[in-house]
């Protein structure tokens, strides 16, 4: 059986785009994106999810404080995992006592290092420039109700050049992001309603 996979977005999707195409083109992997979250009406995420044939939502602040309309469309779509890929709002408490052990996000930054409200994006590779670092990375790791605080399921790590800019380490990682987090996503166990 699939596992059946929500992924939220609040911007491109270019993480989006690549699980999407990677499993429609492999069944075989056994993971199917039934369902793109958005808490922008003008993400980019949704028209890749449009150009795919996968149906999507966009939630309003006011819903997302209740999960009023969010909960039963996962239910609906019979979701078994969800997947932030590049969702910016903190996930609350109920999604995560809904979905335990089963929303996964990824990092642009070796946690617990360069993690927490407000790191995310280009704010996490000046960080890691402005500090001198010779790497960085990418964290999978599960979602909480706190920012970045997750248990860690992987890491990979990028050697970086003195003479990187904050764009080029953006776009070191992002090859790494697009290589694993499918991957990533493959090996995880469904655990459908929260059953172990």
């Amino acid at each position: 059986m699939s596992k059946r996979v929500a992924i939220f977005v609040s911007g491109g999707g270019s993480n989006a785009r690549v699980m999407i195409d990677r499993f429609q083109a492999h069944p075989e992997d056994g993971v199917e994106v039934v369902l793109l979250v958005s808490n922008k009406a003008s993400a980019g995420g949704l028209a890749v999810a449009a150009e795919r044939g996968i149906p999507s939502l966009v939630v309003k602040r006011d819903d997302w404080k209740t999960g009023k309309e969010l909960l039963p469309a996962l239910e609906a779509y019979r979701v078994d995992l969800i997947v932030l890929a590049g969702f910016l709002w903190l996930i609350p408490g109920y999604l995560v006592q809904a979905y335990p052990k089963q929303i996964v996000n990824i990092h642009p930054a070796l946690l617990p290092n360069y993690g927490g409200k407000g790191m995310y994006g280009h704010h996490v590779h000046q960080a890691v420039k402005a500090a001198g670092e010779k790497e960085s990375g990418i964290t999978i790791h599960y979602v909480n109700e706190n920012y970045d605080e997750g248990d860690i399921i992987f890491q990979a790590a990028v050697r970086l050049d003195p003479e990187d800019s904050p764009q080029q380490i953006a776009e070191r990682v992002l090859r790494l992001e697009h290589g694993n987090y499918w991957r990533v996503v493959r090996g995880l166990q469904a655990r459908r309603g929260g059953d172990l």
